[in-house]
């Protein structure tokens, strides 16, 4: 397992070769298996294999062709809807339309999709996260149909990988592991932890390409601008309030 978690690399490629139902059964199963807060499971699954789903979500996931050429596209969820109902048919009130919720139930949405990742891939599968599930989620919400405190948070498009690309660069440990404390990090820290990332020959290109002094620049007037980042906030929040997930007050919401 260990290996797998080291190779792990994103694939963007994919044959059309199907998934195995039991390699499905599997992994699936391997996520149910993820740890969860309390033991009540706060997330739901949603497969879709059938091509007309996944040209919209293709077009909620802005058009990138791996939606729609992976056999399997997986949006996780958080999700307090089942455990709600099941609270309320055993003469139990749920309390769970607050944020502490959505965090709890989208934290174990997160842990099933990790768990979900690495048995997908000691299956050879290769996998990628979509980032852009946050981003219109309230698509997403639509095209799958989910009811009130339903969420998706993440999702992983699965299958036989038809490209290797090389590992992606991570930083070193030292830069994410604190001990005993956190220990904030000094100009010269950052110079340290950065500077393999910043003299990768990707970068210089990267560089190049747009015509911008570092990779930091790249990052903020590039790939993930503030008034972007605002924008999707934005709209992440409106979604997380929709679905019932803000009322932060003792008494429940009345819908």
């Amino acid at each position: 397992m260990l290996k797998i978690i080291l190779d792990h690399r994103s694939i963007r490629n994919y044959k059309e070769d199907p998934v195995p139902d039991s390699v499905l059964q599997e992994i699936l199963t391997a996520a149910t298996r993820a740890s969860t807060t309390g033991n009540m499971q706060v997330y739901s699954i949603v497969v879709t294999t059938e091509t007309p789903v996944k040209e919209m979500l293709w077009e909620a996931h802005f058009r990138q062709n791996m939606v729609k050429q992976a056999p399997l596209v997986l949006t996780f969820c958080a999700d307090f809807n089942r455990f709600n109902k099941w609270c309320r048919l055993r003469k139990a009130d749920p309390g769970y339309d607050n944020f502490l919720s959505f965090m709890t139930a989208a934290i174990d949405a997160l842990l099933a999709s990790q768990n979900c990742a690495l048995a997908a891939e000691s299956h050879g599968l290769g996998i990628c996260y979509l980032g852009t599930t946050t981003y219109n989620a309230d698509k997403i919400i639509d095209v799958l149909n989910l009811p009130e405190a339903v969420v998706p948070v993440t999702t992983l498009v699965i299958g036989y990988p038809a490209e290797s690309p090389e590992l992606t660069d991570r930083l070193p440990v030292d830069a994410v592991v604190h001990h005993e404390k956190y220990h904030d990090y000094t100009p010269r820290d950052i110079d340290r932890l950065y500077a393999e990332k910043e003299s990768l020959e990707l970068t210089s290109q990267l560089l190049e390409v747009n015509q911008l002094e570092t990779l930091a620049q790249i990052f903020t007037r590039k790939r993930y601008t503030r008034k972007d980042s605002v924008l999707f906030s934005k709209k992440y929040l409106e979604v997380i309030e929709k679905q019932g997930f803000m009322n932060n007050s003792d008494e429940p919401a009345c819908r």
